[in-house]
């Protein structure tokens, strides 16, 4: 399995790019409006078929370039079944199967970041969006976030899996690229080490963060796919 890791550096986004070299088949995860061109030389020089656009959840701080990859490549957009995102082709559900040749990517819904996140667990790595990050979570006060949901998603399924599954998450602010489940259930000051789920809540509900610097057109944005909105 190909695996491509890319930044975003205005907004600390990471980008994936997955592939079974094989078939040639290939997804893209979370990518950016910004940084489309990249992707899709990147895309084209690899030889690869861009079957899917994968989306972690609807995102508040960037807007992606899903809609425009799907306009290049034949690409159909995936977005988790709660989001209820229209420009959607595929809204997954807990448990869905989607396949790069060979290879499966299977669905996970991990709420709590947002009502409507999804991990993606392709062979033995997990590609979690905003729900796990290497030492961290993403925020849980909007976009109907729940701690008590975070919670729950990240230790009844993604520190289900094996210890030696990598974790991509969807933004590092350290310079963090990757980490395992083994290494989150035991060092991430948030979720590991035995943290119970009043001690999550009680660190989360004190974050006090800023709202998202352009979270007035990246909601509007990627419920269209990221179309421009005249």
């Amino acid at each position: 399995m190909f695996v491509r890791q890319m930044f975003d550096r205005d907004t600390w986004t990471y980008t994936y790019l997955v592939a079974d070299t094989a078939s040639k088949e290939a997804a893209i995860i979370d990518p950016v409006k910004e940084q489309f061109d990249r992707d899709a030389q990147l895309i084209e020089e690899l030889g690869f078929n861009l079957k899917y656009v994968l989306e972690t959840h609807v995102h508040a701080d960037h807007i992606t370039s899903s809609g425009r990859l799907r306009d290049r490549f034949g690409s159909k957009v995936v977005l988790q079944q709660a989001s209820n995102a229209s420009c959607a082709d595929i809204l997954a559900k807990d448990g869905d199967v989607l396949t790069l040749g060979d290879k499966e990517i299977k669905v996970m819904h991990t709420p709590g970041h947002t009502d409507a996140d999804a991990t993606f667990q392709i062979e033995g790595a997990v590609f979690t969006g905003d729900a796990l990050f290497v030492r961290g979570c993403g925020r849980t006060d909007f976009q109907a976030g729940s701690s008590e949901s975070l919670y729950s998603s990240i230790h009844d399924k993604i520190f289900s899996l094996p210890d030696e599954t990598l974790i991509y998450p969807g933004h590092d602010y350290k310079g963090h690229t990757v980490s395992t489940v083994g290494e989150e259930k035991t060092f991430n000051p948030r979720l590991g080490a035995g943290k119970d789920l009043e001690a999550f809540a009680e660190i989360m509900d004190n974050l006090n963060l800023p709202a998202p610097a352009r979270l007035k057109e990246s909601l509007p944005g990627n419920m269209r796919c990221g179309a421009d909105l005249n």
